[in-house]
């Protein structure tokens, strides 16, 4: 799950009526330094004892995903050190942009990583209130079905920064509220074997007779494989369901929620593709499905030590750079970045790792007319908004993990109080949740989303919220508004999704909406990463020769 990249930000104090504030709240730091010790809080009362326990660390590292992850990241590092280091133009520093230019660093060549902003992580950037509070652009969960997003932070030797919960799935009943149905995944079962007794052992969603239908339903995935996933992008998850006769029920008990968390759209529009996969990562590997929360926020936490590592090895990370045009030599190659402050980024190779609809408002009119650019039209991002509340008490009917909120309007939620170490409070709680869909309500005023989202959490909370707060109050809220988020997975999207070498020479593409096998989503935009980095590493010596090339046609000295 990842959200974001251009925001609409409020901050809101109920105790003080409202207050508007800068919309970019760390604009200050356009040098990359971050305090660790922000999340102190002072003048706080006595603490309450909470029980949460993270687990340990997973057995990831012998899957057969996980090495063939590391192998990748390791030819990176082991390839021949080139004779001149290329320069590579990288825009955007949200995790794609990131990874593209951490493993082209590895390679032994030098990313000039641009960003528009002045917050790093794209989709997963996060703001500092006033009082010092994170708050981001959306709830992220780390799986254990992300081979390269753990390889990552393995590398960087951060690992103890993920907090793993317990190996479970968690829903909310709407039919009994305050209630919530699990499904808990035995350690001591090998997959697919200890989803199946997740399943099984749930009797509050599903009966017995659907849990049958929608088995029997699933057998050609099963026994298909990759190839019949791919041959699902046609369909909608809706179309799918009635196609393989599996009941109405069981899209509106489990596939509705699970279609919102994946793309924040619902069962009728998203790709049955988009669910096999993440079914196929989920049921196949044991520890596929458990999930980790980031310990703190994720510019801090897991981009700056992405940085670190770049810069160690001679490459550079500029804030507040953003792309005003892509100008182009005359035989339509890239002649360089103009940025809006007038600078001109020149260099040997050029990397766009922006969301696909930045992309498309900059592309030069030349390009467009080309077949692999025109597939770009269909992919667009989906919006979608990120909700925080801050409560002045400690909220009882939460877990210390994700939940499915199973609302009309929520997707999941989580008490990041709880969650998460450094937005830790022992005495209040604050609620990160995620509204979709959100294609009606990204223009609506910020009191209309909260007032939407009290009234959905009321049924969540019975006795503990109510919309009118005459039980929790709201000590203050942000709203984090992504008008395109990661691209809309509708039916027959996979052909337009482009591969990282584009037809022009020198120009490559990173993003989740880049060809490769993981969804729209944190490991996408990694993978996607590698994959841009491997394309231009195995194309380095054409490219060194091109810019000898032009050096020598310009007279000058090489």
């Amino acid at each position: 799950m990842v959200m974001a990249s251009c925001i609409s930000v409020m901050n809101f104090n109920l105790s003080n009526a409202s207050s508007k504030f800068n919309p970019n709240p760390i604009s200050h730091h356009s040098k990359i330094s971050f305090s660790t010790t922000r999340f102190l809080r002072k003048h706080r009362s006595p603490p309450l004892r909470v029980v949460c326990m993270d687990y340990p660390r997973p057995e990831l590292d012998n899957t057969a995903n996980f090495v063939e992850s590391a192998q990748f990241s390791s030819t990176f590092r082991t390839s021949p050190r080139p004779t001149k280091p290329l320069n590579i133009v990288i825009a955007g520093a949200g995790l794609a942009g990131l990874s593209t230019a951490k493993y082209l660093a590895d390679a032994g060549h030098k990313p000039i990583l641009l960003e528009a902003r002045d917050v790093l992580g794209g989709k997963i950037a996060a703001w500092q209130d006033e009082d010092g509070d994170w708050y981001e652009t959306g709830l992220h969960i780390f799986f254990g079905a992300y081979p390269n997003i753990q390889n990552l932070f393995g590398e960087l030797g951060i690992n103890d920064r993920l907090q793993w919960k317990e190996h479970s799935m968690i829903f909310a009943m709407p039919n009994k509220p305050g209630e919530f149905s699990r499904f808990d995944f035995p350690d001591v079962l090998p997959a697919p074997l200890n989803g199946i007794w997740a399943i099984l052992k749930n009797n509050e969603m599903l009966t017995w007779p659907e849990k049958v239908k929608f088995a029997i339903g699933l057998l050609p995935a099963m026994l298909g494989g990759q190839p019949y996933v791919e041959a699902q992008d046609g369909l909608s998850v809706e179309e799918w369901m009635k196609k393989q006769g599996v009941p109405e029920r069981v899209t509106d008990e489990v596939f509705i929620a699970m279609s919102k968390a994946l793309n924040f759209i619902n069962p009728d529009e998203l790709s049955m593709q988009c669910i096999l996969i993440a079914l196929n990562r989920f049921l196949q590997e044991k520890h596929g499905s458990k999930m980790a929360f980031l310990d703190g926020n994720p510019p801090e936490r897991l981009c700056m030590p992405i940085v670190d590592h770049i810069q160690s090895l001679g490459g550079e990370v500029h804030l507040n750079s953003r792309i005003q045009k892509i100008e182009l030599n005359d035989d339509g190659t890239v002649k360089n970045f103009l940025l809006n402050n007038g600078k001109v980024i020149e260099g040997d190779t050029y990397v766009f790792a922006t969301p696909v609809d930045i992309l498309k408002l900059l592309l030069p009119d030349s390009w467009k007319q080309i077949p692999y650019f025109q597939r770009l039209e269909k992919l667009v991002g989906v919006p979608v908004i990120n909700v925080h509340i801050w409560f002045d008490r400690k909220l009882k009917n939460t877990y210390d993990h994700l939940l499915f909120s199973r609302s009309s309007l929520l997707s999941v939620y989580a008490d990041m109080s709880v969650t998460c170490k450094e937005y830790y409070n022992p005495n209040q709680s604050m609620l990160e949740l995620v509204f979709a869909p959100a294609e009606e309500w990204i223009s609506r005023s910020d009191e209309d989303i909260i007032g939407a989202t009290m009234s959905e959490l009321a049924k969540l909370f019975p006795d503990e919220i109510s919309a009118d707060q005459s039980k929790a109050k709201i000590l203050k809220y942000h709203i984090v508004k992504t008008p395109r988020s990661v691209y809309k997975t509708i039916p027959n999207c996979e052909p337009c999704r482009p591969r990282q070498r584009s037809p022009i020479e020198g120009f490559y593409l990173a993003g989740d909406y880049t060809k490769q096998k993981y969804l729209a989503s944190m490991e996408g935009a990694v993978l996607s990463g590698k994959l841009c980095a491997q394309a231009i590493v195995q194309d380095a010596e054409l490219l060194a020769a091109r810019g000898q090339k032009r050096v020598t046609q310009a007279g000058g000295v090489i």
